[in-house]
Protein backbone atom coordinates (compact mmCIF):
# COMPACT_ATOMS: atom_id res chain seq x y z
CA UNK A 1 0.00 0.00 0.00
CA UNK A 2 3.05 2.65 1.03
CA UNK A 3 4.32 1.85 -2.56
CA UNK A 4 1.29 2.53 -4.64
CA UNK A 5 1.16 5.84 -3.04
CA UNK A 6 4.65 7.05 -4.85
CA UNK A 7 2.54 6.61 -8.10
CA UNK A 8 0.65 8.83 -10.11
CA UNK A 9 -2.94 7.92 -11.07
CA UNK A 10 -2.81 7.32 -14.72
CA UNK A 11 -2.74 10.11 -17.20
CA UNK A 12 -0.51 12.14 -14.80
CA UNK A 13 2.93 13.25 -14.18
CA UNK A 14 5.43 14.64 -11.56
CA UNK A 15 8.23 16.99 -13.02
CA UNK A 16 10.83 18.26 -10.57
CA UNK A 17 14.03 19.51 -10.98
CA UNK A 18 15.99 20.40 -14.12
CA UNK A 19 12.59 18.98 -16.03
CA UNK A 20 10.46 21.40 -13.97
CA UNK A 21 12.60 24.27 -14.14
CA UNK A 22 13.02 24.12 -17.82
CA UNK A 23 8.82 23.82 -18.02
CA UNK A 24 8.47 26.82 -16.34
CA UNK A 25 11.41 28.49 -17.67
CA UNK A 26 9.63 28.00 -21.42
CA UNK A 27 6.09 29.40 -20.29
CA UNK A 28 7.88 32.53 -19.02
CA UNK A 29 9.79 33.11 -22.49
CA UNK A 30 6.32 32.69 -24.12
CA UNK A 31 4.31 34.65 -21.93
CA UNK A 32 7.11 37.36 -22.76
CA UNK A 33 5.90 36.91 -26.31
CA UNK A 34 2.49 37.50 -25.44
CA UNK A 35 2.90 40.15 -22.72
CA UNK A 36 4.76 42.27 -26.07
CA UNK A 37 1.74 42.30 -27.90
CA UNK A 38 -0.40 44.00 -25.52
CA UNK A 39 -2.34 40.88 -23.36
CA UNK A 40 -2.82 41.36 -20.12
CA UNK A 41 -3.18 37.74 -17.33
CA UNK A 42 -6.31 36.56 -16.75
CA UNK A 43 -7.07 33.77 -13.99
CA UNK A 44 -10.44 31.46 -14.45
CA UNK A 45 -10.89 28.76 -11.76
CA UNK A 46 -9.67 25.11 -11.83
CA UNK A 47 -13.15 23.58 -12.05
CA UNK A 48 -16.60 25.30 -13.49
CA UNK A 49 -20.25 24.48 -14.15
CA UNK A 50 -20.97 21.58 -16.43
CA UNK A 51 -22.94 23.97 -18.50
CA UNK A 52 -20.01 26.11 -19.52
CA UNK A 53 -18.72 23.23 -21.38
CA UNK A 54 -22.25 21.37 -22.14
CA UNK A 55 -22.66 20.29 -25.58
CA UNK A 56 -24.56 23.40 -26.82
CA UNK A 57 -21.14 25.29 -26.37
CA UNK A 58 -19.54 22.34 -28.70
CA UNK A 59 -16.17 21.54 -26.35
CA UNK A 60 -15.40 18.36 -25.04
CA UNK A 61 -17.71 15.50 -24.85
CA UNK A 62 -19.31 14.73 -21.85
CA UNK A 63 -17.48 11.26 -21.74
CA UNK A 64 -14.20 12.73 -21.56
CA UNK A 65 -14.77 15.24 -19.02
CA UNK A 66 -14.08 14.78 -15.09
CA UNK A 67 -17.30 15.75 -13.28
CA UNK A 68 -17.91 15.69 -9.16
CA UNK A 69 -20.92 17.06 -7.75
CA UNK A 70 -20.78 20.39 -4.98
CA UNK A 71 -22.51 20.37 -1.65
CA UNK A 72 -26.03 21.45 -3.05
CA UNK A 73 -25.99 18.92 -5.74
CA UNK A 74 -24.60 20.94 -8.47
CA UNK A 75 -22.52 19.38 -11.27
CA UNK A 76 -19.01 20.71 -11.61
CA UNK A 77 -16.38 19.52 -13.83
CA UNK A 78 -12.42 19.89 -14.18
CA UNK A 79 -11.76 22.39 -17.19
CA UNK A 80 -10.92 20.86 -20.36
CA UNK A 81 -10.52 23.90 -22.62
CA UNK A 82 -9.97 27.02 -20.85
CA UNK A 83 -11.55 29.85 -23.58
CA UNK A 84 -14.78 29.09 -22.70
CA UNK A 85 -14.06 29.84 -19.17
CA UNK A 86 -12.23 32.87 -20.34
CA UNK A 87 -15.34 33.93 -22.31
CA UNK A 88 -17.55 33.21 -19.30
CA UNK A 89 -15.49 35.72 -17.38
CA UNK A 90 -15.22 38.38 -20.26
CA UNK A 91 -19.44 37.78 -20.43
CA UNK A 92 -19.36 38.55 -16.65
CA UNK A 93 -16.41 41.49 -15.62
CA UNK A 94 -16.23 43.07 -19.77
CA UNK A 95 -20.26 43.48 -20.71
CA UNK A 96 -19.47 47.63 -21.12
CA UNK A 97 -16.14 47.22 -23.04
CA UNK A 98 -16.47 48.88 -26.54
CA UNK A 99 -12.59 48.39 -27.90
CA UNK A 100 -10.77 44.99 -28.46
CA UNK A 101 -10.13 43.68 -24.97
CA UNK A 102 -6.44 41.30 -25.27
CA UNK A 103 -6.10 38.04 -22.52
CA UNK A 104 -3.93 35.69 -21.55
CA UNK A 105 -3.67 32.60 -19.59
CA UNK A 106 -1.72 30.17 -18.49
CA UNK A 107 -3.13 26.77 -16.94
CA UNK A 108 -3.90 23.39 -16.55
CA UNK A 109 -6.94 21.39 -18.50
CA UNK A 110 -8.08 17.91 -18.20
CA UNK A 111 -9.22 15.14 -20.41
CA UNK A 112 -10.14 11.87 -19.72
CA UNK A 113 -8.97 10.26 -22.75
CA UNK A 114 -9.19 6.49 -23.40
CA UNK A 115 -5.85 4.72 -22.01
CA UNK A 116 -4.85 3.10 -24.87
CA UNK A 117 -4.30 6.83 -26.89
CA UNK A 118 -1.10 7.54 -24.30
CA UNK A 119 -1.67 10.73 -23.81
CA UNK A 120 -1.68 12.60 -20.62
CA UNK A 121 -4.85 13.35 -18.97
CA UNK A 122 -3.15 16.76 -17.33
CA UNK A 123 -2.22 19.00 -19.69
CA UNK A 124 -0.69 22.69 -19.54
CA UNK A 125 -1.75 25.24 -21.76
CA UNK A 126 -0.68 28.96 -22.57
CA UNK A 127 -2.91 31.27 -24.37
CA UNK A 128 -4.42 34.22 -25.43
CA UNK A 129 -7.59 35.77 -26.30
CA UNK A 130 -8.43 38.63 -28.24
CA UNK A 131 -12.27 39.60 -28.19
CA UNK A 132 -14.01 42.02 -29.54
CA UNK A 133 -12.40 42.30 -33.20
CA UNK A 134 -14.19 40.90 -36.21
CA UNK A 135 -11.15 42.17 -38.47
CA UNK A 136 -9.10 39.80 -40.87
CA UNK A 137 -6.48 42.39 -38.97
CA UNK A 138 -6.75 40.26 -35.83
CA UNK A 139 -6.86 36.83 -37.39
CA UNK A 140 -3.38 38.23 -38.22
CA UNK A 141 -2.14 39.32 -35.27
CA UNK A 142 -3.05 35.97 -33.75
CA UNK A 143 -1.62 33.43 -36.29
CA UNK A 144 1.71 36.07 -36.25
CA UNK A 145 1.92 35.99 -32.67
CA UNK A 146 1.94 32.34 -32.61
CA UNK A 147 5.04 32.23 -35.19
CA UNK A 148 6.76 33.92 -32.84
CA UNK A 149 5.99 32.21 -29.56
CA UNK A 150 7.15 29.02 -31.34
CA UNK A 151 10.68 30.76 -32.66
CA UNK A 152 10.65 31.83 -28.80
CA UNK A 153 10.52 28.25 -27.71
CA UNK A 154 13.66 27.81 -30.14
CA UNK A 155 11.55 25.82 -32.60
CA UNK A 156 13.31 26.14 -36.46
CA UNK A 157 11.24 23.81 -38.29
CA UNK A 158 7.30 23.98 -37.84
CA UNK A 159 4.27 24.87 -39.55
CA UNK A 160 1.00 26.49 -38.88
CA UNK A 161 -2.20 25.24 -41.12
CA UNK A 162 -4.45 27.15 -41.56
CA UNK A 163 -8.03 26.31 -42.59
CA UNK A 164 -11.78 27.77 -42.18
CA UNK A 165 -14.15 26.46 -39.88
CA UNK A 166 -17.04 27.29 -42.36
CA UNK A 167 -15.54 26.47 -46.23
CA UNK A 168 -16.82 22.27 -45.72
CA UNK A 169 -19.87 23.40 -43.69
CA UNK A 170 -20.70 26.06 -46.71
CA UNK A 171 -20.70 22.77 -49.39
CA UNK A 172 -22.16 20.35 -47.02
CA UNK A 173 -25.08 23.17 -47.29
CA UNK A 174 -25.59 22.49 -51.04
CA UNK A 175 -26.52 19.07 -50.59
CA UNK A 176 -29.51 17.39 -48.87
CA UNK A 177 -27.64 14.81 -47.31
CA UNK A 178 -28.90 13.48 -44.16
CA UNK A 179 -27.50 14.32 -40.59
CA UNK A 180 -25.89 11.38 -40.00
CA UNK A 181 -24.69 10.86 -43.55
CA UNK A 182 -23.00 14.50 -43.21
CA UNK A 183 -21.76 13.31 -39.85
CA UNK A 184 -19.95 10.57 -41.90
CA UNK A 185 -19.02 12.55 -44.16
CA UNK A 186 -17.36 14.64 -41.71
CA UNK A 187 -15.34 11.93 -40.33
CA UNK A 188 -13.82 10.69 -43.70
CA UNK A 189 -12.79 14.11 -44.69
CA UNK A 190 -11.26 14.99 -41.24
CA UNK A 191 -9.16 11.61 -41.29
CA UNK A 192 -8.20 13.01 -44.79
CA UNK A 193 -9.71 9.39 -46.05
CA UNK A 194 -9.65 10.12 -49.95
CA UNK A 195 -11.09 6.72 -51.00
CA UNK A 196 -13.73 6.67 -48.32
CA UNK A 197 -14.73 9.70 -48.70
CA UNK A 198 -15.21 9.19 -52.64
CA UNK A 199 -16.99 5.85 -52.26
CA UNK A 200 -19.93 7.42 -49.91
CA UNK A 201 -20.37 9.96 -52.11
CA UNK A 202 -20.58 7.55 -54.88
CA UNK A 203 -23.70 6.38 -53.20
CA UNK A 204 -25.27 9.83 -52.94
CA UNK A 205 -27.06 12.04 -54.83
CA UNK A 206 -25.00 15.08 -54.77
CA UNK A 207 -24.29 16.88 -58.58
CA UNK A 208 -20.79 16.38 -60.14
CA UNK A 209 -19.17 19.61 -59.25
CA UNK A 210 -20.50 19.26 -55.71
CA UNK A 211 -19.31 16.25 -55.62
CA UNK A 212 -16.00 16.90 -56.96
CA UNK A 213 -15.76 19.80 -54.42
CA UNK A 214 -15.96 17.61 -51.11
CA UNK A 215 -14.05 14.94 -52.54
CA UNK A 216 -11.18 17.45 -52.75
CA UNK A 217 -11.31 18.24 -49.86
CA UNK A 218 -8.60 16.11 -48.01
CA UNK A 219 -6.23 16.99 -50.82
CA UNK A 220 -6.72 20.46 -50.62
CA UNK A 221 -3.36 21.68 -48.49
CA UNK A 222 -0.34 23.09 -49.28
CA UNK A 223 1.00 26.51 -50.28
CA UNK A 224 -1.05 29.61 -50.63
CA UNK A 225 -1.71 28.44 -54.58
CA UNK A 226 -3.94 25.84 -52.98
CA UNK A 227 -6.45 28.66 -52.08
CA UNK A 228 -6.31 29.05 -56.50
CA UNK A 229 -7.83 25.36 -56.30
CA UNK A 230 -9.94 25.81 -53.27
CA UNK A 231 -11.61 29.70 -55.19
CA UNK A 232 -12.14 27.19 -58.51
CA UNK A 233 -14.03 24.20 -56.46
CA UNK A 234 -16.20 26.58 -54.98
CA UNK A 235 -18.11 27.25 -58.39
CA UNK A 236 -20.34 29.90 -57.27
CA UNK A 237 -20.93 29.19 -53.61
CA UNK A 238 -20.55 32.76 -52.24
CA UNK A 239 -19.77 31.35 -48.83
CA UNK A 240 -16.86 29.65 -49.36
CA UNK A 241 -16.09 31.91 -51.79
CA UNK A 242 -16.05 33.90 -49.02
CA UNK A 243 -14.15 31.93 -47.28
CA UNK A 244 -11.37 31.60 -49.95
CA UNK A 245 -11.33 35.34 -50.34
CA UNK A 246 -10.90 35.66 -46.00
CA UNK A 247 -7.47 33.40 -46.05
CA UNK A 248 -6.06 35.40 -49.30
CA UNK A 249 -6.50 38.67 -47.18
CA UNK A 250 -4.85 36.65 -43.88
CA UNK A 251 -1.70 35.70 -46.12
CA UNK A 252 -1.46 39.27 -47.50
CA UNK A 253 -1.33 40.92 -43.93
CA UNK A 254 1.41 37.78 -42.79
CA UNK A 255 3.59 38.85 -45.29
CA UNK A 256 3.54 42.13 -43.60
CA UNK A 257 4.39 40.27 -40.14
CA UNK A 258 7.10 38.34 -42.54
CA UNK A 259 6.37 34.60 -41.01
CA UNK A 260 4.53 33.49 -44.32
CA UNK A 261 7.38 30.49 -44.35
CA UNK A 262 5.97 29.08 -41.77
CA UNK A 263 2.33 29.37 -43.33
CA UNK A 264 0.43 26.57 -44.99
CA UNK A 265 -3.30 26.22 -46.06
CA UNK A 266 -5.42 22.95 -45.32
CA UNK A 267 -9.33 23.53 -46.47
CA UNK A 268 -10.10 20.20 -45.54
CA UNK A 269 -9.33 20.85 -41.68
CA UNK A 270 -11.98 20.12 -39.74
CA UNK A 271 -12.62 22.35 -36.93
CA UNK A 272 -11.43 20.23 -33.03
CA UNK A 273 -14.36 22.20 -31.37
CA UNK A 274 -17.88 22.65 -32.22
CA UNK A 275 -17.92 26.58 -31.29
CA UNK A 276 -15.20 27.81 -34.03
CA UNK A 277 -16.48 29.54 -37.07
CA UNK A 278 -14.46 31.35 -39.21
CA UNK A 279 -10.36 30.74 -39.14
CA UNK A 280 -9.22 27.86 -37.86
CA UNK A 281 -4.86 26.69 -37.78
CA UNK A 282 -2.97 24.07 -36.14
CA UNK A 283 0.73 24.25 -35.35
CA UNK A 284 3.00 21.07 -36.37
CA UNK A 285 6.37 20.30 -35.87
CA UNK A 286 8.66 16.96 -35.71
CA UNK A 287 8.95 15.11 -32.68
CA UNK A 288 5.15 14.66 -31.98
CA UNK A 289 2.26 13.56 -33.62
CA UNK A 290 -0.25 15.51 -32.49
CA UNK A 291 -0.63 19.54 -32.41
CA UNK A 292 1.40 21.76 -30.34
CA UNK A 293 -0.56 24.83 -30.64
CA UNK A 294 -4.57 25.08 -31.97
CA UNK A 295 -6.87 27.91 -32.41
CA UNK A 296 -9.23 29.47 -34.64
CA UNK A 297 -12.13 32.38 -34.83
CA UNK A 298 -14.96 31.69 -32.28
CA UNK A 299 -17.62 34.59 -33.17
CA UNK A 300 -20.50 33.05 -31.57
CA UNK A 301 -19.32 31.83 -28.34
CA UNK A 302 -19.87 34.88 -26.27
CA UNK A 303 -23.56 34.55 -27.06
CA UNK A 304 -23.84 31.38 -24.81
CA UNK A 305 -22.63 34.06 -21.58
CA UNK A 306 -25.15 36.87 -23.07
CA UNK A 307 -22.56 38.90 -24.70
CA UNK A 308 -21.65 39.74 -28.72
CA UNK A 309 -18.09 39.67 -29.02
CA UNK A 310 -16.52 38.01 -31.98
CA UNK A 311 -13.33 36.91 -30.75
CA UNK A 312 -10.35 34.89 -31.90
CA UNK A 313 -7.79 33.01 -29.73
CA UNK A 314 -5.04 30.39 -29.61
CA UNK A 315 -3.19 28.06 -27.25
CA UNK A 316 0.20 26.25 -26.73
CA UNK A 317 0.27 22.94 -25.40
CA UNK A 318 2.98 23.30 -23.40
CA UNK A 319 3.36 19.07 -23.01
CA UNK A 320 3.42 18.39 -26.19
CA UNK A 321 5.93 21.52 -27.31
CA UNK A 322 8.66 20.02 -24.70
CA UNK A 323 8.25 16.96 -26.42
CA UNK A 324 8.71 18.32 -29.47
CA UNK A 325 11.95 20.16 -28.14
CA UNK A 326 13.30 16.96 -26.48
CA UNK A 327 12.90 14.76 -29.95
CA UNK A 328 15.01 17.25 -31.84
CA UNK A 329 17.59 17.83 -29.00
CA UNK A 330 16.49 21.90 -28.46
CA UNK A 331 17.51 23.19 -24.92
CA UNK A 332 15.31 25.33 -22.74
CA UNK A 333 17.91 27.33 -21.56
CA UNK A 334 18.28 27.54 -17.79
CA UNK A 335 20.13 30.43 -16.00
CA UNK A 336 22.23 28.42 -13.36
CA UNK A 337 22.45 31.28 -10.56
CA UNK A 338 22.24 30.01 -7.21
CA UNK A 339 25.01 30.42 -5.14
CA UNK A 340 25.46 27.42 -1.93
CA UNK A 341 26.75 29.26 1.14
CA UNK A 342 28.66 25.68 3.16
CA UNK A 343 29.46 26.18 6.89
CA UNK A 344 30.17 24.78 9.85
CA UNK A 345 28.41 25.58 12.73
CA UNK A 346 31.31 27.38 14.50
CA UNK A 347 30.97 29.73 11.75
CA UNK A 348 26.87 30.19 11.60
CA UNK A 349 26.12 33.53 12.15
CA UNK A 350 28.92 35.06 9.38
CA UNK A 351 27.04 32.60 7.10
CA UNK A 352 23.99 33.72 7.46
CA UNK A 353 25.06 37.48 7.55
CA UNK A 354 26.61 36.45 4.07
CA UNK A 355 23.06 35.00 3.07
CA UNK A 356 21.36 37.23 3.92
CA UNK A 357 23.89 39.81 2.10
CA UNK A 358 23.09 38.20 -1.29
CA UNK A 359 19.32 38.04 -0.74
CA UNK A 360 19.29 41.66 -0.21
CA UNK A 361 21.46 41.92 -4.13
CA UNK A 362 18.38 39.35 -5.32
CA UNK A 363 20.82 36.54 -5.74
CA UNK A 364 19.63 33.14 -5.34
CA UNK A 365 21.25 31.69 -1.93
CA UNK A 366 20.91 27.78 -1.07
CA UNK A 367 22.24 28.20 3.26
CA UNK A 368 23.94 24.09 3.85
CA UNK A 369 25.26 23.43 6.86
CA UNK A 370 27.99 21.46 6.49
CA UNK A 371 27.32 17.72 8.18
CA UNK A 372 30.40 15.82 10.48
CA UNK A 373 31.38 12.82 7.81
CA UNK A 374 30.72 14.71 4.78
CA UNK A 375 33.59 16.28 2.52
CA UNK A 376 33.19 19.77 0.68
CA UNK A 377 33.97 17.66 -2.70
CA UNK A 378 30.78 15.65 -1.33
CA UNK A 379 28.64 18.89 -1.37
CA UNK A 380 30.80 20.87 -4.45
CA UNK A 381 29.95 17.29 -6.21
CA UNK A 382 25.92 17.64 -5.36
CA UNK A 383 25.95 21.41 -6.27
CA UNK A 384 27.34 20.37 -9.61
CA UNK A 385 24.25 18.01 -9.90
CA UNK A 386 21.76 20.76 -9.00
CA UNK A 387 22.59 22.87 -11.53
CA UNK A 388 24.16 25.59 -8.50
CA UNK A 389 26.61 28.14 -10.19
CA UNK A 390 28.80 28.30 -7.84
CA UNK A 391 29.84 27.66 -3.97
CA UNK A 392 30.86 29.76 -1.07
CA UNK A 393 33.11 27.38 1.95
CA UNK A 394 32.77 29.97 4.76
CA UNK A 395 35.74 29.49 6.98
CA UNK A 396 37.24 30.51 10.46
CA UNK A 397 38.75 33.79 10.95
CA UNK A 398 36.20 35.73 8.78
CA UNK A 399 37.68 34.44 5.50
CA UNK A 400 35.88 32.43 2.45
CA UNK A 401 36.61 29.84 -0.56
CA UNK A 402 34.35 30.72 -3.29
CA UNK A 403 34.61 28.08 -6.14
CA UNK A 404 32.77 28.94 -9.74
CA UNK A 405 31.32 25.44 -10.81
CA UNK A 406 30.36 26.91 -14.54
CA UNK A 407 34.18 28.42 -15.21
CA UNK A 408 36.02 26.78 -12.89
CA UNK A 409 38.00 29.65 -11.10
CA UNK A 410 38.54 29.68 -7.54
CA UNK A 411 38.84 32.75 -4.75
CA UNK A 412 39.73 33.24 -1.61
CA UNK A 413 40.02 36.32 0.74
CA UNK A 414 37.92 37.48 3.61
CA UNK A 415 33.96 37.74 3.93
CA UNK A 416 34.60 41.78 3.51
CA UNK A 417 36.05 41.81 0.43
CA UNK A 418 34.04 39.10 -1.08
CA UNK A 419 30.66 41.12 -0.28
CA UNK A 420 32.36 44.12 -1.61
CA UNK A 421 33.30 42.55 -4.67
CA UNK A 422 29.03 41.45 -4.75
CA UNK A 423 28.25 45.01 -4.58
Amino acid sequence: MRQQLLHTPEGVRDRYREECEKKLTLQDNLHCVLRRYGYRDIETPTFEYFDVFGREIGTTPSKDLYKFFDREGNTLVLRPDITPSVSRAFAKYFAEEELAVRLCYVGNTFINNSSYQGRLKETTQLGAELIGDDSVDADAEIVAMVVETLLAAGLKEFQISVGHAEFFKSLLDETELLDEEKEELHALIANKNYFGAEELLSTLKVREQLKEALISLPQLFGTVNVLDRAEALAGSNEKALSCVRRLRRLYQILRSYGCEAYISFDLGMMNSYGYYTGVIFRGYTFGTGDEIVKGGRYDQLLQHFGKEAPSIGFVVVIDQLLTALSRQKIDVELKQENTMILYRPSVREQAIALAKYYRELEKNVELTLQKDGKSEEEYIEAAKKNQIRRVVLVEEDGKAVMEDLVSGMKKMGTLEALMEEER
